[in-house]
């Protein structure tokens, strides 16, 4: 028997945790922790999985935090900082030690030094604003991701239909923009993924996959090898998609191939079946459609998948939806990864958007 722990954010005042049971097939709710308002998105530490950073995506005021992880995934909160701005959607601890955050209602990024995983030194630290899109449809700046890269982090705009790439210019916490990676106008940039050396970017607006070699810096793009639509081919009257995620899990012996996740979240009148989970293969640098499979969930946003958790982990997904009361479910891949199947369904809590497994 093998007992994963995945916690969960959303927009309460407070983390989740679960228990999957990967040979009874059982998903089981254990215990809440006290946050700060709206932790939707949380990560762990990228060497210290004892230690998990949460943003409180508020408004106007915006924070982030650190926790302690125990046993069966007790948090215990140590430090909150602000966070730059408004309305932060992610964070991510970096490799060099700072922990970097975004802020999709004021259009500005900060990087956090920290004098150890848990506390952090914000005196020394800039905040970045983006500049206001003088095309597209937003009209506004609206950073939704930062990703390291080498010694770079990388930041979709929805707003600007762009990458910002940002560069350290001085002290720990002195970060500038000296580039940007060009999207299709009208796009909406929200999440990416590097593997390969190539950038796969999952398009918001356009609900697209888009795949094109990593331009080596200061080159402004390089062209799209392959742009694809994430949404099913039926659609009932009255949908609106929102591409919201992209994972790639690494490649392993039990699944080989890295196939590409993207979440459909569908904010307007539901297929009954729910919200998909398209699956992408690249074949010949082109990407190519394997499933669309059917979840259940309304406006399905986070998704996350098990290779956090070590060994045995890979074989599982777990996603939520924004809406409806579907709650929790985990999917086992199946077909070396080109389909999913529900092997697993909390509903105590009935909405998360986003989640951690915990190292085993």
């Amino acid at each position: 028997m093998v007992n994963f722990t995945i916690l969960a954010g959303g927009y309460t005042s407070f983390i989740a945790s679960y228990m999957f049971n990967s040979e009874a097939n059982t998903l089981t709710y254990l215990n809440q922790y006290i946050t700060g308002g709206n932790p939707t998105w949380i990560i762990s530490h990228p060497t210290n999985k004892n230690v998990l950073y949460a943003v409180n995506e508020n408004q106007p005021t915006g924070a982030l935090q650190s926790f302690m992880v125990g046993p069966e995934g007790a948090l215990t909160l140590v430090e909150t900082a602000y966070s730059g701005g408004s309305g932060p959607p992610y964070c991510s601890g970096l490799s060099t030690g700072q922990v970097a955050i975004v802020n999709y209602g004021s259009g500005t990024a900060r990087v956090i030094p920290t004098t150890d995983p848990l506390h952090f030194s914000a005196d020394d630290s800039t905040i970045v604003t983006f500049a206001v899109p003088t095309t597209g449809t937003q009209g506004v700046s609206e950073p939704h991701m930062v990703y390291q890269y080498g010694e770079e982090l990388l930041i979709p705009d929805k707003g600007n239909d762009k990458i910002w790439r940002l560069g350290r210019s001085g002290s720990p916490g002195d970060f500038s923009v000296h580039g940007q990676i060009a999207q299709p106008i009208g796009s909406g940039p929200r999440h990416i993924q590097i593997y390969e050396n190539q950038l796969y970017t999952i398009h918001e607006l356009a609900s697209t996959l888009t795949l094109q070699d990593f331009p080596a810096y200061p080159n402004f793009s390089t062209p799209l090898i392959s742009n694809v639509s994430t949404v099913p081919d039926y659609q009932p009257a009255g949908s609106s998609f929102a591409a919201a995620e992209v994972l790639i899990p690494l490649p392993t012996t039990e699944f080989p191939t890295p196939y590409i996740y993207t979440s459909n979240r569908n904010t307007g009148v539901q297929d009954s079946r729910g919200d998909t989970i398209a699956i992408f293969e690249k074949v010949d640098n082109q990407l190519v459609l394997r499933n669309q499979v059917y979840t259940g969930l309304n406006q399905i946003r986070g998704m996350m998948h098990g290779q956090q958790a070590g060994e045995g982990g890979d074989a599982y997904i777990v996603a939520a939806g924004f809406a409806g009361t579907a709650g929790v479910k985990v999917y086992k891949r199946t077909e070396g990864g080109a389909n999913l199947e529900e092997v697993a369904v909390n509903t105590e809590l009935p909405t998360r958007t986003s989640f951690v497994w915990l190292k085993q």
